[in-house]
Parts: structure tokens; sequence; C-alpha cells
């Protein structure tokens, strides 16, 4: 039987758990409720127009797209153009890839797809989670014998465009979509999971990286998701261990543990004991000498040998959790260096396309499918090496080798279902656009804190050629398909440069919104997580407002949050207006510059069943300025503004919606020079003769 891994044991509200990870924004658990058929539907009365092929890049931006035609760079986007028409398409409140691309699936706003942002907050304890998913852990009898599967469900409501089509007889191909996981039944068509698709973790990318020249105090977990090994070798060998999932059997007594009123100084070790089982392991062995150039690694019974600044191809691993239970995953490795030191770098452990834990598409056995034709590829949701590029733990050229690698495993995928003609309807959506955005945006902005000439001078091109590789594969679908088949291209959202962090919270502290407790001082908003406890110093009964995710605050209500203080009604109204006009004044304490180019009050944006868990403003920032990571986290640092000396140095989550557009071109006629993202789902329902649901907010395009 194949386990399914969960998240680390341990107590939530501990700062190991989410600060170490600093950008827990983004992870997420394995998950799926079992497998799910795809039902045959009988077609339409009168059959299904022509197809329909819908290809999305994650943040291509109009302006560059717009910058790269004028030169000329961009042969089969303008191709597709001059045969039909390119505009902005009009992003979600707020501009990030979870909330738009599930308003483009749904056509509806996010308070009727529950979608808002990568985080969601526990109204009870103010604790952060995963805004995607819900999850119910694994039950085991005995701690042995597994008697139920973890249960995942989406959080996103709605209904998605390729469903309805379905159950009107079109047949649809939907391939690596965000917000698709766990896997949905698509009556007539097959669905393989995007985004928040885990590793056998239960992360959003947890890599591993090994080397002779980390101290004793480095090994651990890394802020942005890594987990670092020290390297000690006698005679030429070292031993290690690749870190596997968590052991959800000891995820259950460590639970068992901690719902006791109290705990005894056995049951204290006790968890100690099981602290140090937490994660399932596989043996490495690495033999080496410095100056040779290459290395010699048995990882889980296969000997590989590699040279410097090499990947190694996939590498299966079984991680076995008892005599009834083991997951099945793949790695890559790449040898950083080896030299006078050596520096390896393990990616993050994906599914097994043809064995995942469960399923990851619909119908369950369609990664398999591929798996059979195309080989290995990556299954994890958030595909591309941006996290060790953080960390510095790999660098530039290597994050840019693995990037264009992720590339072409999406694309490989997309063209072998245009090829396959099962399909009336397909839908495919290529993410290495965004990260390589991400990443790289420093070397394109010469006011960027991170910018670096030298490194301009070998990937200054990084971006454009990612949206070269772009064009191509848009002409690489085009050609299989010819002239007559319809193609839209979309994206959900466009960039900016983020020059600088802003702290909203500490912002909210200073303003009086949040209050600390009496015996902590401003001086000590750092420790806001002192003691492991989030929140540990903030004095509820006088909080009136908390900012959390990117750009979202929330008022601390009364009768919504568990210490709510702020009354509904006309005390409502007031602090919204009230902080909404002192956020508009927001300057940078250096230049004297507004950071704040717009904030949206939640009744005024959002409408639907799910209002209620929406943040009560969204902040919109301008150009240059986004929420800093411990903001995200509900951090509360010392400075409001300073400059962002990371590598991650463009976003679009927490800026302006209304500048923050994304991009669609169409090979048939647009008539307008600006369309909204949820305008996409009743056009493609109108192109199939498809009745709209009375519920969708986006109207046709044509």
């Amino acid at each position: 039987m194949t386990a399914v891994p969960e998240g680390p044991a341990g107590n939530p509200t501990e700062l190991r758990l989410v600060r170490r990870v600093g950008f827990l924004v983004f992870l997420c658990a394995l998950a799926a409720a079992g497998p799910l058929a795809c039902r045959r539907a009988a077609p339409a009365s009168g059959g299904v127009p022509q197809k329909l092929v819908v290809i999305g890049f994650d943040g291509l931006d109009p302006d560059l797209v717009r910058q790269y035609l004028a030169e000329n760079k961009l042969p089969n986007f303008k191709a597709l153009i001059e045969r039909g028409g390119l505009a902005d398409l009009e992003t979600t409140h707020s501009p990030e890839s979870p909330t738009a691309w599930a308003s483009f699936a749904t056509g509806v706003n996010p308070g009727k797809h529950n979608i808002y942002d990568f985080l969601v907050r526990d109204t009870t304890t103010y604790l952060p989670d995963l805004g995607m998913v819900h999850r119910e852990p694994a039950r085991f009898l005995f701690s042995l014998i597994p008697i139920a599967k973890p249960k995942i469900t989406s959080l996103r409501g709605g209904t998605s465009f390729w469903v309805t089509a379905g159950q009107a007889g079109v047949r649809s191909s939907v391939l690596t979509v965000p917000v698709s996981y766990p896997p949905e039944d698509v009556p007539n068509g097959e669905l393989l999971s995007g985004l928040p698709l885990p590793d056998v973790r239960g992360t959003m990318g947890t890599f591993s990286y090994f080397a002779t020249d980390l101290s004793r105090y480095e090994e651990g977990d890394t802020e942005f998701g890594g987990v670092l090994k020290r390297l000690v070798f006698e005679n030429g060998v070292a031993e290690t261990t690749l870190d596997g999932p968590p052991n959800p059997i000891v995820r259950q007594q460590v639970m068992a543990i901690r719902e006791k009123p109290s705990l005894s100084e056995a049951d204290r070790k006790r968890l100690d004991d099981l602290r140090a089982k937490a994660d399932v392991r596989v043996p490495m062995r690495v033999e080496w000498r410095p100056g040779a150039r290459s290395v010699v690694i048995d990882l889980a019974g296969q000997r590989l040998t590699l040279a410097e600044r090499t990947w190694s191809d996939w590498i299966d691993l079984d991680f076995r959790i008892n005599l009834f239970l083991r997951v099945h995953g793949m790695a890559q490795l790449f040898v950083v260096r080896a030299d006078d030191e050596l520096q390896l770098y393990v990616s993050p452990v994906n599914w097994r396309p043809e064995a995942p834990p469960l399923p990851m598409s619909s119908p369950a056995g369609f990664s398999a499918e591929l798996y059979e034709k195309l080989g290995r590829y990556r299954t994890l949701g958030w595909a591309e090496a941006t996290w060790p590029l953080e960390e510095g733990r790999i660098d530039d050229g290597a994050f840019l080798d693995d990037l264009y690698r992720a590339f072409d495993d999406r694309a490989e995928v997309i063209l072998n279902r245009l090829g396959s003609g099962r399909w009336d309807l397909l839908v495919g959506v290529i993410e290495s656009t965004d990260r390589v955005q991400h990443m790289m945006w420093r070397l394109v902005d010469p006011e960027h804190p991170m910018h670096d000439p030298a490194l301009v001078a070998k990937y200054g091109d990084a971006i454009e050629r990612i949206y070269r590789r772009s064009d191509q594969f848009l002409g690489e679908v085009v050609d299989r398909l010819g002239p007559d088949i319809p193609v839209l291209v979309v994206s959900d959202h466009g960039f900016h440069s983020w020059r600088k962090a802003v702290n909203l919270n500490t912002w909210l502290v200073r303003e009086g919104y949040m209050v600390m407790k009496s015996d902590t001082g401003f001086k000590t908003l750092d420790d806001l997580f002192g003691g492991g406890q989030f929140w540990e110093h903030v004095d509820w009964s006088r909080t009136r407002a908390y900012a959390m995710g990117l750009g979202q605050i929330y008022f601390n209500l009364r009768g919504r949050e568990s210490q709510g203080i702020v009354g509904t009604g006309a005390e409502y109204t007031a602090l919204t207006t009230d902080l909404t006009t002192r956020l508009l004044g927001m300057a940078d304490p250096e230049t004297g510059e507004r950071i704040v180019s717009a904030v949206y009050p939640r009744d005024e944006v959002y409408k639907g069943p799910y209002l209620q868990n929406a943040s009560d403003l969204q902040v919109g920032f301008k150009d240059g300025y986004r929420v800093s990571w411990q903001t995200a986290l509900g951090g509360a640092p010392p400075e409001i503004v300073y400059p962002n000396r990371k590598k991650w140095s463009a976003d679009h989550g927490s800026f302006d919606r209304a500048d923050t557009a994304g991009t669609l071109m169409s090979s048939r006629p647009l008539e307008k020079a600006r369309y909204d993202i949820i305008d996409l789902a009743p056009t493609v329902l109108k192109h199939f003769g498809v009745a709209i649901p009375p519920d969708i907010d986006g109207k046709a395009i044509y």
C-alpha cells in the first residue's frame, strides 16, 4: 500500500514551522480524496463547434510583450496578433496567481470562488494556513495499520468552465492550470493537476543541499524551504541521508500527546523522541576527494557519477514508512562545486507520475498514461528552483538551466495532448514566465538594489529568452493546429520591480491600530514570534487591525475574530475610512514618495457567498514597493520601509490591480483594448454554444 505524506509534525504555532520556511505562503500538504473517474457524457445535440485552444503563460507582462514585439523578437506572437488582436487583461484583487487563475477558471470574482491569497487565517487563533486546500490527516489503527487516507479538499468554489462545457458534451484536456489540485472530475475530459500539487514532503518544494563547507551551526531548515546537511569525509567517503516525507504515523502520535490537557515529563520526552523520527529518510553515500571535479553517489541503492556543474537524470526513490506503507518519489541531483570543496544540490522530491501517492490527474491513470508516452516529467506544481537560488545554494546559471528544463517539461505535455486528437477544448498553462521574472528582474532594472552589471553581462537576457521561448512554443502549437483552429493566449497578471519592502504590521503598530503588550516596547517588534509563539506580543484586547498575506489587512472584528473588538456598522465603516486615508498617505521616509496607489475596501470589490473570508482592505502598492515577507506571515520587524536585497526582485502580489494587468492575444479580432480575466470562462462557453451560468460575472469577449 502506498502512503500519503503529510506536513511536519509539531506545534503549528512554533516559530520554526512558520518563520524558518519564511515563505510558508507557499507551503501545502499532499492531498486528494481518492480516485476520480472521468465520465464520458454523450455529445451535445448536433455535436460541438470547432475546437479551441487556450494557452496560459503565467505573468506574461503586456508592457514587455509590446517592447519585444517592437524589437521584432516575437514573430509568432506578432502573427497571431495580426490575425486577431492584443489587449490588456485586468487581473483580480489581489493580483496573485491562485486568485487570478481561479477567476479565469470560474468566470467569477473571488467572493464567489473563495481564493483571495496564498494564505488564509484562522479567526480563532489568528494563525496562517494555506489558502487553497483543507487537510484532514490520515488515521492509523494501533499506530500501524492505515484505516483512512488523508482527505484534502479544494477551498475553491465556483465551477470551472471545462466542467460546465464537459457536462454539455465538450471534450476537454486541462493541463497544469494553477489551483487544479486536488484534481476535479471533468466530464468528457482529462486533467493534469498543477499548483498546489506538492512534493513528497507536502510542501511547495523542499530542496536539499549537502556541502563540506557548511558549519554544524548552519545545518537544518532554511528560511525559504531547504534542508542543509554538512558532509564530513573519512577516507574519501561521507555517509548521510536524504529527507523524504514526514511520517504520518509519528504525526498521529504527536497529535495524540498534544491533545492532553497537560503534559508530563514522560510526555515531553516522548515528543522529543518522536521529533527525531518525524521524517522518513533514505541512505546516501558520497565518494569524493578534493580536486576530483566529479563525485560518485549511492542514493537509495542507485549508483551514479556526476561531473562538476552537471545534472543527473531523474532518480527513483522509495521511502518506506513501515511494512504496509511506502511513498514513491523522484529527484534530480546537481553538482554545484567539486574542487577544494564539495557542494551538492538535490531537487525537491517530486511525485512519480506513474505511481503518485494519491491521484494527481483525472482520470487517475492519466498521469501514468503521460509517463508511458513522455517518460519522467515534473509533477511538482511549483516546478522551478526559485528557493535554492534565493538561498544562494545554486547560482543564476544553474537556476536558468533548471528553468528551461521546467518550461520544456510543461511544453512537451501540452504538445503531446495537442496531437492526441481527444479534445475539443485544450487548456494548458506554463509558469516559467512568472518564475524568471521573480528572480531575474534585478538584471533589467538598474535601480534595483540587487542590480549587478557583471551578472547582467552573463544573464541579462534571461527574461527575454523565456519570452522568446514562449513565442517559439506558440509557433509549435499553431503549426500543429493549422490556421483554422482559434487560439487564445492568456496571462493572469503583469509584473513590477520590487525595490523596497514595506512592513504593514510595523506601520499599524506605529499608527496605533495594532497594540503590543505593555511589557513589550516597540524596540522588540522583531520578537513578535519570540519564544516560538505566533503573534506572542500582540495585545488583541486593544488591537483593531492586523496584516497578513500579500497586501491584506483584516479588522479584529467582534463576532468574527475570537478576540475581536471592532464593531460592525458605523465603527467598521469609520475604521475603513480612517485606515484608507492614512494608508494612501503612507510615504517612503527616504524619498517622501507616496507608496500606496489604492486601497480597496472589501464590500466594494467582492461579492458572493465567500465574502466573509475576504480581507477587510486590500492594499495596492505602487511600482517598486511590495509588502515584506514578514508582513505576509504577520510579522512586524522594526523598519517600515527598507531595500529589498533579495534575488526575488519582482512581483505582482500586493501591487495595485489597476496597474498589474495581464496579457490577452487572440487569433480572432478583439474590439477593445482591455478585458477582464473573468471574461475568459463565458467566452469559451459561448464558443461551444453552452449556456453561460447566470452567476458568472464575466462577459464573453466575442
